[in-house]
């Protein structure tokens, strides 16, 4: 049985409460008391009733503009190191939208081909039944399965292999099993599709996916710190992860090596870099104003049911305001960014802890930001 180490409620409740708002960066003499305090209220009440190590949390607003961001909690319980707005968190499934950007700058270029079969781009997957597309991987209409359990003890879930050919390595996992449906018709969410896009990212461009996605995403958003989670490198700043057992206990997260699904599940970033790579598609600085707004159009599948899944984000209206976002959720991570795109807003939430809705602390906070209150503060 594998060693855990427990961290009592009690004594976390008190250490995460005492580490709010300790790493401010300057942006935040912006914001109004009233503003800051509504924010600041709403995360320890989060904090502590789903009993967070700790979280960082980043928000834009003022149609691009980068306002506030903080740390609250602890990256690290065992050594009593605060989280900050550097803090790096894995973005697990919020990986995607990253790689959908590389995927549409390509097309851009007319490099990629959205509607032509994989294979034009990806050699290593097999023909299937019917073709498959880079667009509809990107909507999760590809017919791709996703994982075949959540128990830690399927090798694909729970990899401790570490590979340096991540891609072809990730699509050793699902080549040979069939689709789950005919490409088109259904939505059907899966990770292991957002590996053949950026397989499809690397053969319509030359180069090794991680490489363009640095070079042509993480560079000109200003995303410096952002990384694949690599388990054997020493990063600076990297939080540690954590889960709860059944008592309630926070305890180390199951390992994962995470190098077999980068594109869909495998970077590591800051709350400060997913901020500016929301200003990013905000000010149309990575994808054209057409592109962005294609990517944030719900595809039809051919079923007929309903779909509120673009390309690499997903679409809604609560409240009557158009948004889109992502979440994601692996071993020791919970996260969440949510833009609302006519109102030049954005939040941030990353959460180093697994099964911690990220998605509710996100809205309730994106609300705070569109009740008029940070359009106040900057004034």
């Amino acid at each position: 049985m594998r060693q855990i180490k427990r961290f009592t409620i009690s004594a976390f409740v008190l250490l995460a409460v005492s580490q709010l708002a300790i790493h401010a960066p300057a942006q935040n003499a912006k914001i109004r008391p009233e503003y800051g305090t509504q924010i600041k209220n709403s995360i320890s009440t989060f904090m502590t009733a789903n009993k967070v190590p700790g979280l960082s949390v980043a928000i834009v607003t003022e149609h691009g503009e980068f306002v506030w961001s903080e740390g609250f909690g602890m990256a690290d319980l065992e050594n009593s190191v605060a989280a900050t707005p550097k803090t790096l968190y894995r973005l697990a499934s919020v990986s995607k939208p990253v790689t959908a950007a590389a995927a549409m700058e390509l097309w851009e270029q007319g490099k990629l081909d959205l509607d032509a079969p994989i294979q034009k781009y990806c050699s290593a997957f097999p023909q299937k039944d019917q073709p498959v597309t880079t667009r509809e991987l990107l909507g999760h209409l590809g017919g791709i399965r996703h994982y075949r359990s959540n128990s830690q003890d399927d090798p694909e879930t729970g990899n401790t292999k570490h590979f340096d050919d991540p891609i072809a390595a990730g699509i050793n996992f699902f080549a040979n099993d069939p689709l789950v449906a005919p490409p088109g018709t259904h939505f059907h969410y899966s990770t292991q599709g957002y590996t053949l896009v950026g397989c499809a990212i690397e053969g319509a461009s030359g180069d090794k996916y991680t490489a363009f996605v640095h070079d042509h995403i993480f560079v000109p958003a200003g995303m410096m710190h952002t990384q694949a989670d690599d388990q054997y490198a020493v990063i600076p700043n990297r939080t540690r992860f954590y889960s709860k057992d059944k008592s309630g206990a926070v305890v180390n997260a199951d390992f994962l090596d995470s190098s077999y699904k980068i594109p869909g599940g495998g970077w590591i970033s800051s709350v400060d870099d997913m901020a500016f790579f929301e200003i990013a598609m905000l000010n149309d600085h990575l994808v054209h104003r057409a592109t962005r707004d294609l990517m944030w159009t719900p595809l039809k599948p051919t079923d007929g049911s309903a779909d509120t899944y673009g390309l690499g984000w997903g679409v809604s209206k609560p409240d009557g305001v158009f948004e889109v976002g992502h979440g994601g959720s692996q071993q020791g991570t919970s996260t969440y960014i949510l833009i609302a795109p006519s109102e030049g807003d954005g939040v941030v939430v990353l959460i180093n802890m697994d099964g911690v809705d990220a998605a509710a602390l996100a809205h309730e906070l994106m609300k705070i930001v569109l009740s008029g209150t940070a359009d106040n503060a900057t004034k």
